[in-house]
């Protein structure tokens, strides 16, 4: 055998090396991938979760500084009274 006949017989070994590997390692790929699905899922739960108590923050807020401006209204009118 020369060396260029080795060298081919190495390349297609390493092919069917290759395909085997992908073959039996693949396959925990595509159950990956179904996980991302279902991250996809999950992600968009949280999402919505984060933009809910973001809103639920907002009207706590607006509740503080109502609460907030209406005490110093009345602390004012306290003031004016003596």
């Amino acid at each position: 055998m020369n060396s260029g006949m080795i060298f081919v017989l190495a390349i297609i070994a390493m092919g069917i090396i290759g395909g085997i590997l992908k073959a039996r390692y693949g396959h925990r790929e595509d159950r990956d991938r179904g996980l991302a699905v279902q991250d996809d899922g999950e992600t968009r739960r949280l999402k919505e979760e984060v933009s809910a108590l973001k809103e639920r923050l907002q009207v706590l807020e607006r509740i503080t500084i109502e609460k907030e401006s209406s005490l110093n209204r009345e602390i004012e009118q306290l003031r004016d009274r003596t």
